[in-house]
């Protein structure tokens, strides 16, 4: 009967070690949305919403890609829309690398899924307090053409994250 006290102890420890480590009291906002099918439609907005109170401190923004094995580029590109509480629009075509020279696809995970993590802006601090809108499209060509790739394959997940900086 001890050993099972001890045992049962030392496990409640252990789990709140590591429900401690997991805790990221930097983020501010994190928030995911899934492309139907891992098929990212041309033109189609993916939309965050989020409040800013904090018009003093910078943050870290990220846009967040999980890709699959599917995803057949090695970069990606992307037009961003920040709307200001106030109307102000600020529009970003962004590049980001999704493999290294040989090939293997950059970020995290063990399996066939990829999790990126893109820095947005860098030590961004907002000047209206207010709600904010971010909106995320892919702008992803095939060489010598205009128009968009009508469905980019493999990118299963978009994100957005707001972190503090320490």
């Amino acid at each position: 009967m001890e050993t099972i006290q001890k045992n049962s102890f030392f496990l409640i420890i252990i789990a709140v070690f590591f429900l401690m480590i997991s805790c990221d009291d930097k983020s501010q906002f994190n928030q995911y949305k899934a492309i139907e099918n891992a098929s990212w439609e041309a033109n189609k907005k993916i939309v965050f919403e989020f409040d800013v109170r904090d018009t003093i401190s910078p943050k870290n923004l990220f846009i967040n890609i999980r890709n699959n094995n599917e995803y057949q580029f090695s970069n990606l590109y992307l037009i961003t829309e920040l709307n200001f509480p106030n109307e102000t629009i600020v529009v970003d075509t962004l590049q980001y690398e999704m493999t290294d020279n040989s090939g293997n696809f950059l970020g995290d995970g063990f399996t066939e899924i990829k999790d990126n993590k893109l820095f947005y802006k860098e030590k961004k601090a907002f000047p209206v307090s207010g709600k904010y809108t971010l909106s995320v499209r892919q702008a992803m060509r095939k060489n010598g053409e205009v128009n968009p790739m009508p469905f980019l394959e493999g990118i299963s997940d978009v994100g957005f994250s707001i972190e503090k900086i320490n």
